[in-house]
């Protein structure tokens, strides 16, 4: 059985994108991009929203030729994992090894964990909120950068009680932070 784990890149206020969209002040460097590297590698599929998937498909093509080894070992990465993109509007996919899904339905996510020889990463705060709403996250990683933004795209959804426990921890040099936490409960509104 593999453990579904919700990993963003946050500001310290909480916002994944700020009220404009930007996300630039997430950008990691290569200490923290190596550690994304190491937290994705074991993973075997990647659930995204449409948003999400969008960001990340240029893995599929972007040329590594050249880059530092960080950048070459997660295009690797995300190209190995099988990709599941949830939305009722996007018509087709762009990159390997990826299917649509037109809804999120927990029953259907809990028998892909119950299945899985791997575990499942779920990105964006979207998708993520609904996935905890349903109780199918295991562990929450949460990286915050030493910035605060005063608002935008929430990394945890609001009205959602969740209570975790703290696995890990762990400062980057460029002031960055990782919480490593384990979901332990949760209260969600009718």
């Amino acid at each position: 059985m593999g453990r579904l784990i919700y990993t963003a890149i946050a500001s310290v206020d909480g916002y994944v994108a700020d009220a404009d969209g930007r996300f630039d002040w997430s950008v990691p460097d290569a200490e923290v991009h190596a550690f994304v590297n190491d937290l994705e590698r074991p993973v075997g599929t990647q659930l995204y929203g449409r948003g999400m998937y969008e960001v990340l498909v240029a893995w599929e093509t972007i040329e590594t030729a050249g880059q530092p080894d960080h950048v070459e070992d997660f295009a690797r990465i995300w190209r190995a994992a099988e990709k599941v993109v949830y939305s009722r509007t996007l018509d087709e996919v762009s990159s390997a090894r990826t299917r649509i899904e037109r809804e999120f339905d927990p029953a259907a996510v809990a028998a892909m964990k119950q299945e899985a020889q791997r575990d499942l990463t779920i990105g964006g705060p979207g998708l993520a909120g609904e996935a905890l709403r349903a109780g199918l996250v295991d562990e929450c990683h949460l990286l915050l950068s030493p910035v605060a933004v005063g608002g935008g795209k929430a990394a945890l959804p609001e009205g959602l009680r969740v209570d975790l426990e703290l696995l890990a921890e762990r400062r980057f040099g460029n002031g960055v932070v990782h919480l490593h936490y384990g979901v332990t409960s949760g209260r969600y509104p009718d």
